[in-house]
């Protein structure tokens, strides 16, 4: 489960616009086969000509009573348009603890630095950052819990209804196809980012929901 929860976890108001919305919340319950398990929340505010965006996820895994595992991440992201220009994360997963600093190089370059050295990466970069509909037109994201750079396949794959705050909303879902497991990402009809879904690992379901 371990290696499978963090790429979630990495994890609008207003109309988004071809860089996304200008600002925003989003507060997720967070399901383990449509038990909650913990929340994760997002929070998008401007800074100047750039964004700024935080977020904090914590999960704890209870089997009888008992938690077999617990999960800590905290990011925050400054965007320029769509480029990630600086990420810092730290991360306790399971016990297991993981940190990610990236900063801009340039105008189009970012580095990014972990416990198992650093990287240059070309380009305008983005991380898992759902919230933003230029998502769907990557084939690389950044990682922010491993700082890893992975390949990806973004595509539409139907519609359907997902629940939100109590009431099923219709939603079109987007699919992530990445190298550990694809994630079913679901927007409404006005672009709202509102739920996400995944397999982890023994065939459990892992849902995103907003509160």
């Amino acid at each position: 489960m371990r290696q499978t929860l963090f790429v979630l976890a990495a994890l609008w108001c207003g109309a988004a616009s071809a860089a996304g919305p200008a600002s925003g919340e989003w507060n997720f319950r967070v399901l383990l086969d449509d038990s909650p398990i913990g929340e994760h929340r997002f929070a998008l505010v401007p800074t100047g000509e750039e964004r700024k965006l935080t977020s904090e996820a914590q999960f704890a895994v209870k089997l009888l009573g008992v938690t077999v595992y617990r999960y800590r991440h905290s990011a925050t992201e400054q965007w320029r348009g769509d480029c990630l220009r600086q990420l810092a994360s730290k991360t306790d997963d399971d016990g297991t603890p993981e940190k990610v600093d990236a900063n801009a190089t340039g105008d189009n370059a970012l580095t990014v630095t972990t416990a198992k050295g650093t990287q240059s990466i070309d380009g305008c970069v983005m991380s898992f950052a759902y919230w933003n509909p230029a998502l769907r037109k990557q084939e690389r994201l950044l990682n922010s819990q491993s700082g890893k750079l992975e390949a990806v396949q973004v595509s539409r794959t139907g519609s359907g209804t997902v629940e939100v705050r109590g009431q099923q909303v219709a939603a079109t879902r987007w699919r992530i196809a990445t190298p550990a497991q694809p994630i079913d990402i679901w927007y409404s009809a006005e672009g709202e980012w509102i739920g996400l879904d995944s397999t982890v690992s023994g065939g459990r379901k892992l849902s995103y929901r907003l509160k």
